[in-house]
């Protein structure tokens, strides 16, 4: 092999190994330098967040209130096909405490409406590879979505997206300020390939 062969194999390795590592440093953004200090405390709460939305999502407990009081006063959930998409973008916004608590099944007098009626009926979430960056007022995060129960088929399961986030540490602990779900729903076999199916 001649010495320019060896140049060019040697490039194309390195060009291999290292892209991936690219793609990483643009996925998972680094702290700046005036973030906050998290603790390891700060990190497990932002992860109880994360765990306590999905089990009070799938339950509607106390009328969606319980969902909607992970959020600050003002939080807002919103919906977008891409991360990163400026407001502008997000094809669903819903804001503020009552807002939520019906976005999370809640009937608007405390209860909880007919369940079969509502987005997402008989999905359980999952939520999985979280990512906590400091920032200088809170901390930013993404995580992937699995869902559990698609199309009616009790183990059937899909990948649907994941959440891009913003937290806030407030007097009674951390809270979502936003929470964004990234999600394309027309590659999906619950909001597309079955939407207009009867379940089994």
């Amino acid at each position: 092999m001649s010495y320019a062969a060896r140049l060019r194999g040697i490039a194309g390795l390195l060009v291999w190994v290292c892209t991936p590592w690219v793609f990483a440093a643009d996925l998972v953004p680094k702290a700046p330098p005036d973030a906050m200090k998290l603790t390891a405390q700060d990190y497990a709460e932002i992860e109880q967040l994360a765990v306590r939305y999905a089990w009070l999502l799938d339950r509607c407990a106390n009328g969606g209130y319980d969902y909607a009081d992970l959020y600050v006063a003002d939080g807002q959930f919103s919906v977008a096909e891409e991360f990163g998409a400026p407001p502008e973008k997000h094809r669903f916004t819903t804001k503020g405490r009552e807002a939520l608590a019906k976005a999370a099944g809640g009937d608007g007098k405390g209860g909880c409406a007919d369940p079969k009626t509502q987005l997402g009926y008989g999905l359980t979430h999952i939520v999985t590879n979280h990512m906590i960056v400091a920032t200088k007022d809170g901390a930013v995060g993404k995580h992937r979505l699995l869902t559990v129960g698609v199309c009616g088929y009790p183990h059937a399961m899909e990948l649907q997206g994941g959440y891009e986030d913003e937290y806030v540490k407030t007097k009674d602990g951390w809270r979502f300020k936003t929470r964004t779900h990234v999600f394309k729903a027309a590659p999906s076999l619950q909001f597309g390939v079955c939407a207009n199916r009867d379940p089994p």
